[in-house]
């Protein structure tokens, strides 16, 4: 994490523990109860389903009330945010009551089912200066937040081309399809890794439903980097072999990230293909020499730490510094976008489509 000065140490160290309470006690809201009832910055004050019994058995868990509905929680408890880990399609109902009840919101991937509900999300969150958080869970990870660093300190030099692969035998969702169930995670890396973050102007997709459940189980998507890169995602659901891997090729070095591999997640290469860039004309691309670099392989020391530790901790720094939060409602309203985009481009049998929100500005209208 970003190191803070001494005035934002002192404000962080004379505030009192925040109070959260988590809407959903299913898959990943009990993740989420843990880590916001140990950590130093907040206090448990509730969790929310509508399952009563399911709520009150993770509450009985920590010593804390269970909601059945966000409205009795926002009508009985005294908090200041709420954590969303309920199904996409209820992100933005639930967001924008506690948003309107004045509380901080940090909503669970991706941060709503259609990019018009997750712009009035972030929109609602800014007019009322509260903090609109995605829980993009791998950018607290000790390996991507040290990827940045490498990006950001000129390491890798410029970035040539961008290569993930998240398969397993997996769930297969009865809501979505792959590229909306696991995509998230590699856009969201790649948002939080590139300096000018996650803005293609267009993508393409190209899906496979081998078992007729009507949505894509197999999936790539493509799309164009600054500077003639690009960048390929795989996921799958049905691979008998489980693979979480990322590849940044760049002109000085190139880092493959295996997260399988706690040994060594990151591994860094000296090794790749030089060419004269100083001419970009056809013809003396072709007339320019190529050289291969055959140097050593390093690995980065990280440190260990929970990434879900982090990341509320960064939920609570946000709040008290009144700044948008490192994964910001933005930034999960930027993977909304090129996901919106993948599934048009799936209902056209892989043609291009735009990306709303980041169309090309013309001329004069700046």
């Amino acid at each position: 994490m970003d190191r803070l000065d001494r005035q934002e140490l002192d404000l962080m160290a004379d505030a009192r523990p925040l109070r959260a309470a988590v809407v959903g006690a299913g898959y990943w809201g009990p993740n989420l109860a843990r880590n916001f009832k140990s950590g130093p910055d907040w206090e448990l004050a509730g969790i929310v389903d509508r399952d009563l019994g399911r709520a009150a058995k993770l509450a009985a868990a920590y010593g804390v009330p269970a909601f059945e509905s966000v409205d009795e929680l926002l009508d009985t408890a005294e908090i200041d945010a709420v954590a969303i880990a309920t199904p996409a399609h209820t992100h933005h109902g639930i967001a924008l009551t506690a948003l309107r009840a004045g509380k901080h919101v940090l909503v669970e991937k991706p941060l709503a089912d259609s990019r018009v509900n997750g712009l009035e999300m972030v929109e609602e969150a800014e007019e009322r200066g509260l903090v609109l958080m995605a829980d993009h869970t791998y950018c607290y990870t000790p390996a991507v937040l040290k990827i940045r660093e490498l990006i950001a300190d000129g390491s890798l030099g410029e970035i040539l081309f961008i290569d993930s692969v998240r398969i397993n035998l997996g769930l297969v969702q009865p809501d979505v399809d792959v590229f909306w169930d696991l995509a998230p995670h590699d856009l969201s890396i790649v948002d939080f890794i590139l300096p000018g973050g996650l803005r293609p102007l267009e993508v393409s997709a190209h899906g496979a439903d081998p078992l007729g459940t009507g949505r894509a189980s197999v999936g790539h998507l493509t799309f164009a980097l600054p500077n003639d890169a690009m960048a390929h995602v795989h996921v799958n659901w049905l691979s008998p072999t489980k693979i979480r891997q990322l590849v940044v090729g760049g002109s000085r070095r190139t880092l493959v990230w295996d997260d399988l591999n706690p040994q060594q997640r990151l591994s860094v290469y000296d090794r790749g293909v030089s060419l004269d860039r100083q001419s970009r004309s056809a013809a003396d691309q072709k007339a320019s020499a190529i050289s291969y670099r055959l140097g050593d392989t390093w690995s980065p020391a990280l440190p260990e730490h929970e990434a879900l530790a982090q990341m509320v901790a960064e939920f609570a720094s946000s709040i008290w510094q009144q700044r948008p939060a490192r994964t910001s409602g933005a930034s999960g309203l930027r993977v909304l976008s090129v996901l919106e985009a993948v599934s048009m481009s799936l209902s056209a049998d892989g043609q291009s489509s735009a990306v709303k929100g980041n169309e090309p500005q013309l001329e004069g209208s700046r």
